[in-house]
């Protein structure tokens, strides 16, 4: 077992030299921690900031919420195959499709990011406990999706959300960048 690197900003760096399941989870885990990195410090006011011309629901505060979802989505709803928790079991989806991020808009500072931790928090434990199954191949274990339509492998999950936290931490690097002039990576 190798000692984890923590970068200038503190983001724990992705093993250079391991087996599959703890480089995709080291992957994730360095996109989570740049979210945070990219959110850390800033009050509501500077979560709530918005592209400039732009009407779209897109703020560090959406994106904190929108990726709590997601991760309670994946790790929750498909891999642990329960029913999601609250905030989202409660939400009428039908009224606004966009509740993750538009709600976001008016919580405060602490209650956005304490959403996000907690819905990390539910899906490494819901990694952990999907690797340490008896499976031969743990990763290659699948679980239904999309309301049964498909299934996905847990190492599709692990991909997938590397993907869309890379993605969407291009825009927290712009939206940083116009709350408080931070930049980097």
């Amino acid at each position: 077992m190798s000692d984890i690197t923590i970068d200038e900003v503190g983001r724990p760096e992705p093993p250079l030299a391991a087996g599959e399941a703890a480089t995709l989870a080291g992957f994730l885990d360095y996109q989570r921690a740049t979210l945070e990195w990219k959110t850390r410090d800033l009050e509501a006011d500077g979560l709530r900031v918005r592209l400039p011309g732009h009407t779209s629901a897109l703020t560090l505060a959406g994106l904190l919420k929108h990726l709590a979802w997601v991760e309670d989505y994946w790790f929750t709803e498909v891999l642990s195959e329960t029913a999601m928790p609250a905030p989202w079991a409660d939400v009428d989806w039908e009224a606004d499709e966009d509740w993750e991020w538009n709600s976001a808009l008016s919580q405060e500072a602490d209650d956005v990011r304490r959403t996000w931790e907690t819905s990390v928090g539910r899906s490494r434990r819901a990694l952990r406990e999907a690797l340490t199954s008896d499976a031969e191949d743990p990763l290659g274990v699948t679980h239904p999706a999309w309301g049964g339509r498909g299934h996905v492998s847990v190492r599709w999950i692990l991909t997938h959300m590397v993907e869309e936290y890379a993605r969407h931490n291009g825009h927290a690097d712009l939206l940083r960048e116009l709350a408080d002039g931070q930049t980097g990576e």
